[in-house]
């Protein structure tokens, strides 16, 4: 392990032992079957070798049953490999399986003092960090019921808030931002954009490929409990999306974009924002199924939102997918350097227009995203319209690009 690393993984395997019966378990044990093998092994991680340096920000991507867990679980040493060297500098703060490390039957607050004496501070310390952490996690008197009592984003709140707030060398994330709402996440994100700042060593794992791939520095693609791919966030990222559209997968099976019709006012929490209108029309024509003609219709989105006065105006992105949910084609406000209008303050609206669309013959379905001030965190996403996208000519392909002839 070099000086500058945080973590060193060398040669590191996980197996298990998986038994058809309980029977199968006891009868390895007995003195007369010596040599007999009643279980098959599962290889959950298979010669694994990693190397992160302090300040970086890896990302781990992959499907389900990957491996990725495991893998953070033993950087945690939560888990013993059943082979190789693992080598931690620095204390951790893990946000592994929601809640876990948690007694369901201590109240927040003794689960709080119980973190921080298992994290190597003195009660002393615990103290000076307690409101903070209280305050952070927005739980309130519930602090004083036991964990059990807490629902999952009371948990993931009060998880967080610990893991974070105890100023960790290296900090771990497994997915678990998933569960909190809109106000929390946003939160969330800002103290861990403030760690990243400060020169910290994050483990993020997600299934969102947006976010690792604007957060991380260092990209990880498991698969089947070896490492497939290892490198820059853009170039493992695509290889890992062209992977699952060869699955016909969507890139994140567990986000559904509900429709937006009309008004949608609802409330807005501090610190979060969220879409009240989506409008999507062709040639004066506004429905949520629209008839398009290649390289001669305009397709022309309109959209507004209701933010907290008190934060940055938000950011809008538009994508548009086939039938298998595999992103076509992409914009963003932030990107284009284009800042909403904002009419009344805590309201924002914007006009998007892509003229005489160049998509070829297909389905297709609009998305609208509603992402913070430099658009890593996501407010809300909706599905806002479909298109069936007829042409006059027989090209093939998804798209007509530019082009001159000479």
């Amino acid at each position: 392990m070099s000086s500058n690393s945080a973590i060193s993984l060398r040669g590191v395997s996980k197996i298990y032992k998986a038994y058809a019966k309980p029977v199968d378990r006891l009868k390895e044990l007995l003195p007369w079957n010596a040599g007999k093998q009643y279980h098959r092994e599962f290889h959950a991680l298979s010669d694994i070798n990693v190397e992160v340096t302090s300040g970086q920000v890896l990302g781990i991507i992959g499907q389900n049953g990957a491996g990725k867990s495991t893998l953070l679980q033993v950087i945690c040493k939560t888990l013993t490999p059943t082979a190789g060297d693992v080598a931690v500098s620095g204390k951790i703060g893990a946000l592994l399986e929601l809640g876990s490390g948690f007694n369901p039957e201590f109240t927040g607050k003794e689960n709080v003092y119980l973190s921080g004496a298992i994290a190597g501070m003195s009660r002393s310390e615990i103290e000076l960090k307690y409101d903070e952490i209280v305050e952070f996690s927005g739980i309130g008197e519930f602090i004083h019921q036991p964990v059990r009592t807490y629902s999952s984003g009371m948990m993931v709140r009060l998880a967080f808030a610990v893991a974070t707030s105890m100023q960790p060398e290296i900090l771990v994330i497994d997915e678990a931002l998933s569960v909190g709402d809109g106000a929390f996440s946003r939160k969330s994100f800002d103290r861990i954009m403030q760690l990243k700042s400060s020169g910290r060593t994050i483990i993020f794992c997600s299934h969102s490929l947006y976010q690792v791939e604007v957060l991380c520095d260092h990209v990880i693609w498991m698969d089947k409990g070896q490492i497939k791919k290892v490198g820059k966030p853009a170039e493992v990222v695509s290889e890992y999306q062209r992977f699952l559209d060869s699955l016909a997968l969507p890139s994140d099976p567990g986000d559904v974009l509900q429709p937006v019709t009309g008004d949608h006012p609802g409330t807005v929490e501090r610190l979060t924002a969220r879409i009240v209108k989506v409008t999507v029309s062709s040639d004066c024509e506004e429905s949520s199924e629209l008839h398009l003609v290649s390289e001669k219709s305009d397709l022309r989105v309109d959209v507004t939102v209701r933010f907290d006065p008190m934060m940055a105006t938000p950011t809008l992105g538009v994508v548009i997918t086939d039938d298998n949910m595999r992103n076509i084609t992409s914009t963003g406000s932030m990107y284009d350097g284009f800042t909403l209008r904002t009419p009344e303050p805590g309201m924002g609206v914007a006009e998007l227009t892509f003229p005489k669309i160049g998509l070829r013959n297909g389905h297709y379905f609009v998305h609208v995203f509603l992402g913070c001030e430099n658009s890593i965190h996501i407010y809300e996403a909706v599905q806002a319209a479909s298109l069936r996208v007829t042409q006059e000519t027989a090209e093939v392909g998804v798209v007509a690009l530019p082009h001159i002839w000479k």
